[in-house]
This record gives structure tokens, sequence and C-alpha cells, in this order.
């Protein structure tokens, strides 16, 4: 049942009848009701670099870079190496009553990256993990501080935290809670902070104060003794990587400081590289939270590892409390664990060597590259913010209304990118690309290129088919 690899193109071919194995036995995520337990997806066999080889043996770039992770890129000898000499030192060990030097050494180094007084690192197994340990800790002080009401969470409209309890309830995209259960009496969801969505008529600026007027109405309204936090993606990523208003996530920092509720900046996506710096919201976004939660790129997806940034300030503020004996009853099996910390050593290692220094001189050129698309009567806008780009498609560009047919275009666009060497993540009527930080300029241009005669030949099809008018 192994696998066959050939050295010389580095590629393997997947085992005869692996297609009807995972049709009876695998389950993967977000499937239908339609196809659940009965579903096989297409196969990805190897990688290296910036490409993968798919199991029909196509080479293509990586646009998603996985799940927004695989920063580094694909096929890393020097992570590899790490991984196994760390396996074969200490594979695992207790975080209940023991630690590990690899988990000690990173703490310091994220401390040293992370802004303000985030001096402190739990870790977790993944950014859904993260977020809610966030959500956790906070709970879990303010129960020790004596307010037990002052627990509800803002988030967004649009944004996406997770897929854990918790953390899935903040989530704000179009269908996320059609079918699932959430814990939606914690939750309050603000407007989605999109531009391009914006009231007609509305500028920009306005937009913002509109969006920082909401916020401090609804706090008004709700009393801010009830609030405990609000989390943010400070670009939101599966929403459509929406950047927001220019000020607007100083503004509203500003508010939760005034308020007492802590700002829980969700960087799972945008740390890391993504925007050029080990962290993005000071560095780029000029903020500093009270937590940063963080993952997909810490490893560049070679090991599962998350985790949350704590501010000082409140640590301190429980040693102080009346309740000494209080304990945050919250922990996982694989909390610390010691090759995913040697692996993100090793990863940080390749990202102040050069890498981030390499996304940031090259951003500019991968978001204009992406920008040339927005002549195309199908794009209604093309966004993004260092390696993070999303072509929006829309049936009609005077009123930027999404096509009827959203949930179609987005995987007609990618069928026709893998047929000529891409892989993009469809998002309903969006294509977001975050590929691995190594890729060069010609490689983003061939992207691109791939990307356009893609969404050509989808506009023919749609015309073709009597779907769009064109």
């Amino acid at each position: 049942m192994a696998a066959k690899r050939d050295d010389r193109i580095g590629s393997y071919e997947l085992p005869d009848g692996m297609t009807a194995l995972a049709r009876d036995h695998l389950v993967q995520p977000w499937p239908t009701a339609g196809e659940i337990g009965a579903e096989a997806r297409g196969g990805i066999v190897s990688g290296d670099g910036i490409y993968v080889i798919d199991s029909e043996g196509r080479r293509l770039i990586d646009g998603p870079a996985g799940m927004w992770c695989v920063n580094a890129g694909h096929r890393r000898k020097d992570l590899a190496d790490v991984l196994y000499e760390q396996a074969m030192a200490l594979s695992y060990n207790s975080p209940w009553y023991t630690m590990n030097e690899p988990s000690v050494s990173l703490s310091a180094r994220l401390a040293g990256h992370a802004p303000g007084d985030l001096n402190h690192v739990f870790y977790t197994t993944g950014g859904s993990s993260a977020v809610e340990t966030a959500l956790r800790f906070m709970q879990f002080a303010n129960n020790v501080k004596g307010r037990p009401e002052k627990k509800l969470i803002f988030s967004r409209q649009g944004g996406y935290h997770g897929s854990t309890y918790l953390s899935a309830s903040l989530n704000g995209r179009p269908r996320d809670h059609d079918w699932m259960d959430s814990a939606s009496d914690q939750v309050i969801k603000l407007t989605c902070p999109n531009p391009f969505r914006r009231p007609e008529g509305m500028g920009e600026a306005a937009f913002c104060d509109f969006l920082v007027e909401e916020f401090r109405g609804v706090i008004e309204r709700t009393g801010a003794e009830r609030i405990g936090a609000f989390v943010a993606e400070p670009v939101m990523a599966s929403g459509g990587v929406i950047v927001p208003p220019d000020g607007y996530l100083k503004r509203m920092r500003q508010i939760c400081r005034d308020n007492d509720i802590l700002f829980i900046a969700d960087e799972v996506v945008t740390a890391f590289g993504r925007l050029g710096h080990v962290f993005a919201s000071k560095d780029v976004f000029g903020i500093e939270p009270d937590m940063i939660t963080f993952a997909k790129g810490v490893t560049s997806g070679y090991f599962p590892l998350g985790g949350v940034m704590i501010s000082s300030r409140l640590f301190e503020e429980l040693r102080r409390s009346n309740h000494p004996d209080a304990m945050f009853a919250h922990g996982l099996t694989y909390s610390s664990h010691p090759i995913g910390c040697a692996v993100a050593l090793k990863n940080l290692d390749i990202l102040e060597e050069g890498l981030l220094e390499h996304v940031r001189s090259i951003s500019a050129h991968f978001q204009a590259s992406l920008k040339t698309l927005e002549d195309l009567p199908l794009v209604g806008e093309v966004r993004g913010l260092g390696l993070m780009g999303c072509v929006e498609c829309v049936a009609d560009r005077v009123h930027n209304n999404p096509l009827t047919l959203d949930l179609e275009v987005g995987k007609r666009i990618d069928r026709h990118c893998q047929e000529l060497g891409l892989l993009v993540r469809p998002l309903i009527h969006m294509c977001v690309m975050s590929p691995p930080l190594t890729i060069t300029a010609p490689q983003i241009d061939e992207m691109t290129a791939i990307l356009r005669t893609s969404i050509c030949r989808t506009m023919d099809e749609l015309v073709r088919e009597g779907l769009w008018r064109g």
C-alpha cells in the first residue's frame, strides 16, 4: 500500500485504490450532508518549493500555501531534519508536570517579536484551539476578578476564527451557521469592515467612522461591564482578504482600552511573514493587543502548533487577586510539544535570515500583478496586503452584486487554474491567493497569467450557458 517515489522529480504516485478507500473510510473537513462519509477529493502527492504535484502528475503553483501555512515552502530539508532530530532526542513530554527546552526557547524568541508586554505564550495545536484558549482565559480572568457577568464577545460579520465550539461561534461568514449550533448568546457580531461593500455613496473615511460609532453604540447599549473581549483578524483572511479602512484597528483598540475590553488579535494567518513581519499587529497596523493568537505559519505547516501571546499585565492582575488558588483548568495533551516547538525555532531562523525582507520587497509586485486582473468584466475587485490577495467576481460591476451562481464561479475558475498549473482557494465567488513566501517575481507573473486565462475561460462558459451576459 506504500506510495511510490521518483527521486528524480521529487514526486509520488498514490497507491492504487486510494480514491475508493477514501470514499469508504476518510471523512474530510466541511463536507455536505449529501457527500459526507462517501467523498474523495483531489490528491496531492508531493511538494517542492512553491509547487505541489497532484495525483494526475500535474505540477501546480501552490497558490494558497496549503491553508495559508506553508510559508517557508515545501520539502525543506532544514525543517525536516530538525523534526527528525528532535523526535529522536525527545518525542514528547507531559506539559502537566514537566517542560522541554524547545518550548522555553521558542517562548523567549516569540516574546522578543511580540508587541508591548505580550511576554508569555500558551501553546496549542492549531488556530481554533488558540482562539478557544484566549476566550477561556478571558472568562477565567473575569471570574477571578469577581466579574462573572463580563463575558460577552464581539466579533465581525465575515470573520473566521475556527472550528471548535466557542471559536466557531465567532465566525461571521455566509453559511457557517446554517446547520451548526453555536454559543450565539455569548457573541455580538459587528459590521464587516469591508470597504468594497460599504454603503453606496459613503466614502472610506466615513465608513470607518460608521464602524467605530457602531462599536461605541453597542457598548453603550449593552454595558461595558458585560463585555469581555473583541476578537479581530487584522486582515480578514477566509472572509476574502478584507483589509479594513485606514485607522480602523487603532480606533477599535482605543475603545477597547477605554472600556476595559480585551483586544484579541487573531493572527493565525497574518503572523510569521505573511505580511512581512513575525507579528503584524504593531509593525503593520500600529496596535498593541492584549492577546495575539497564532498558528499555521509558525511551523510552515510542518507540524501542528498554535498558541496565544498574553500580556504580562493580565497575569500580574491575577497574581494580585484574592483567589490565589483559582485554577485555569485548561490544557491540551500536546501543549508545548517539543517537536513542534523545535521546528518553529528553525522556521523563525529562516524568516529572520532573509525571508521576511523578501516578503517586504516583493509584496508590491504581488499586489500590482494581481491588480491587473481588474480589467476583466467578471472581476469586481482585487484586494490584498503583503502576500495575501483576493480576486472577487461580481455579476454587476456598478452595484457590486455577487453572482447568483456564486457557488459555481470559484470552483469553475479553480478547475481551469488546475488544468493550467495553479491551485487557488475558491471561496464561493472569490479566489484567494497566499503563496509560499519564497515565491519570486516571475512566478508571481506566471500565477497571474494563469488566473487571467482561467477567468476568461470561465466568462466564456457562463456566456455560452446563458448564465451571465458579460
